[in-house]
């Protein structure tokens, strides 16, 4: 009912010209750019490369992420020896490597799906790491008196106890692959939702900039909920707290 009342509002504020269309176009106007998009094919063609980077970039980043996270989790001396590098390259603004990037891979699509796997490797390595040391070191007890060999261990112990941590950090990931799709398509892109954004703004076409953010928006809201299902299913034996009023 809240984003009804939004909605109508903001169509009215906008029907008595209280502010400008071209700082806040009205719902309608919106729709209406939205509806143009997609009969000229404008906007499956501007959303397909922009999945297609993000997706690429993600599989990337979050593969590294989940091997380095769990070599790192079970070795100390791996911990010892790449964490600390990787903690610093974390702490590296997408924004500043961004020149480096383009210096060293060019304006081409490597450059953009690099920097949206820089982005997307951090979450899940962090959740992997953590999820692994956070198995509780009385399990291992129990492992070793019922003589479990290093394969039981891992499948049957360590692994399911660490996956609430590696499926929030692919969560994560996936949201920080969406943000750093629009720094990697400001690098002299000629295709792409971020693209279309920018040049968009460039002709004051505000109502399809705001079609490029809910774009953004919806296609992120759906990657999560595919993994909160994900989530259900895989974590169904855990039982939690689903706070008041939950079924």
């Amino acid at each position: 009912m809240l984003p009804v009342i939004v909605l109508a509002i903001w169509q009215t504020i906008g029907a008595m010209n209280i502010v400008s269309a071209t700082i806040l176009p009205t719902p309608l106007m919106i729709g209406k750019a939205f509806i143009g998009l997609v009969i000229s094919g404008e906007l499956f063609s501007h959303l397909q490369i922009s999945v297609f980077r993000a997706a690429l970039g993600f599989l990337l980043g979050a593969g590294l992420g989940l091997l380095l996270g769990t070599l790192v989790g079970f070795f100390s001396r791996a911990e010892q020896t790449l964490d600390p590098a990787l903690q610093m390259l974390r702490t590296i603004p997408h924004l500043a490597v961004m020149p480096l990037f383009i210096l060293w891979f060019g304006f081409g699509e490597l450059s953009k799906v690099l920097l949206i796997a820089k982005g997307a490797f951090f979450p899940v390595y962090l959740n992997t790491f953590l999820g692994i040391r956070g198995v509780d070191a009385k399990l291992f007890e129990v492992a070793r008196i019922l003589e479990f060999n290093k394969i039981k261990l891992v499948t049957t112990l360590i692994l399911p106890a660490a996956m609430p941590n590696i499926l929030l950090g692919i969560r994560l990931s996936l949201g920080i692959a969406w943000l750093g799709l629009v720094v990697a398509e400001l690098m002299g892109s000629s295709e792409g939702v971020g693209y279309m954004i920018m040049d968009a703004r460039q002709f004051t076409q505000t109502d399809i900039v705001f079609v490029g953010i809910i774009i953004f928006a919806l296609v992120g809201k759906a990657t999560d909920s595919l993994v909160r299902y994900l989530e259900s299913k895989l974590l169904k034996w855990r039982e939690n707290y689903k706070g008041e009023g939950a079924m």
